[in-house]
């Protein structure tokens, strides 16, 4: 059976100081794949802004995802203006909706004190990091807003707070489907997180 060898990065810490690196390792994975999205994680937009500029004129097809709408605080939006509007302006989408594994679920934990599913698989997917976990649930999200074809090979960007420490290659999936979905090639993550 035929193998393949290729280069995972490991970080030392995890943090926005390996937001450079990984979109470096992302887009040059999806350039050797012909991988025609990629999704990223953002709170404020500084990382899809970055990864749109790296990526120039040609390249995949970037979707930014966001916090929903009063993830921080009741009716604020995290995603700053002018970060939304270079995005928009370099080609790239955005996604803001409710987290593929939070949402209701969180609203029954903190009014009744007990963990629903989703966060249960939350916190098993944080074995692998935070960002791992972040690069399933904007996978989700993303083909749940119809921006990336489900059942196709992306690569998601995620990390660990601030900026980005983890790209992988994915095999997507919606929600519904969601343990259809695949981790293909991890590109990235830190060795060591919280």
């Amino acid at each position: 059976m035929p193998e393949k060898c290729i280069q995972c990065i490991y970080f030392e810490q995890a943090g926005p100081d390996n937001t450079s690196r990984t979109l470096d390792a992302a887009l040059a994975r999806a350039a050797e794949l012909d991988i025609k999205h990629i999704v990223v994680a953002t709170t404020t937009g500084e990382t899809p802004v970055q990864l749109l500029e790296k990526r120039g004129e040609q390249g995949p097809r970037v979707v930014a995802v966001t916090h929903s709408a009063g993830f921080a605080a009741p009716n604020t939006q995290e995603l700053l203006p002018d970060n939304r509007e270079a995005i928009v302006q370099d080609g790239g989408e955005i996604v803001t909706c409710q987290h593929a594994l939070g949402g209701v679920n969180r609203a029954v934990r903190r009014k009744l004190g007990t963990y629903q599913l989703d966060e249960i698989i939350a916190f098993t997917l944080r074995s692998f990091g935070q960002g791992m976990k972040v690069a399933f649930e904007i996978t989700v999200m993303a083909a749940d807003a119809g921006l990336i074809p489900a059942g196709e090979e992306i690569i998601a960007i995620g990390g660990s707070g601030r900026g980005a420490d983890t790209a992988a290659v994915i095999l997507s999936a919606n929600a519904q489907d969601f343990f259809d979905l695949r981790v293909l090639e991890i590109l990235c993550k830190p060795r060591a997180w919280r």
